[in-house]
């Protein structure tokens, strides 16, 4: 089954207000049929989280490098690898990544947020962006979210991807939901530790 097929599903978000913080929960993955032979361990992968956040930004690729390094990827966060301004958009970016020697991303993206309860299907559907990173990358960056600091009870939708740079495809991809994403630290500590939790499931890392 294609990306485009299998990852663009509707994601029915029945969003309870409750005043309790839920983990991040995947509602819909994909895998590309290869990827098993893809590892990352010992090679240098970015983290790249897509936000107009910049705060949020810097706290969760480092959250991200600091977990894969323990798992022994030579992890490194995006904003360090260029100034803020060239990594808007994948024509300026591409190059910054490419000399500095990354084979893998991990791109994080929030998608939606809302505080009400849905009783329409809310859709997350890929398109043909969404096989490469660069594809991808400026896609990403045209529908920046930033999710507000100051509402509460709120139910926020994440995309995970991951790419391989030397293949020039997307190997996986998966959408969550967390509820009450307001508490800032534990939500971008849940949200990675899911992220890598899929990685070591997909055997992308030990």
């Amino acid at each position: 089954m294609t990306p485009r097929g299998a990852i663009g599903v509707a994601l029915v978000l029945l969003l309870a207000i409750d005043a309790r913080a839920d983990k991040p929960a995947f509602t819909s993955t994909w895998k590309a049929p290869d990827a098993a032979g893809v590892r990352f361990i010992g090679k240098k992968v970015a983290a790249l989280v897509i936000s107009g956040d910049m705060n949020l930004r810097v706290s969760a690729e480092e959250q991200l490098v600091a977990v894969l390094a323990k798992r022994g990827v030579q992890a490194v966060a995006t904003y360090r690898l260029a100034p803020a301004e060239e990594l808007t958009t994948a024509e300026r970016a591409r190059p910054w990544i490419e000399r500095a020697g990354v084979e893998g991303v991990v791109a994080l993206r929030p998608i939606s947020a809302d505080t009400e309860i849905v009783n329409s299907p809310a859709q997350w559907v890929t398109n043909s962006y969404y096989s490469t990173l660069w594809g991808y990358y400026g896609y990403g960056w045209s529908g920046v979210y930033t999710p507000a600091s100051s509402r509460r009870d709120t139910t926020i939708v994440v995309e995970t991807l991951i790419f391989s740079l030397p293949l020039d495809k997307l190997l996986w991809g998966g959408v969550s939901t967390t509820t009450d994403p307001e508490k800032t630290p534990e939500f971008l500590r849940q949200l990675v530790e899911a992220a890598v939790k899929e990685m070591k499931k997909q055997r992308l890392i030990p």
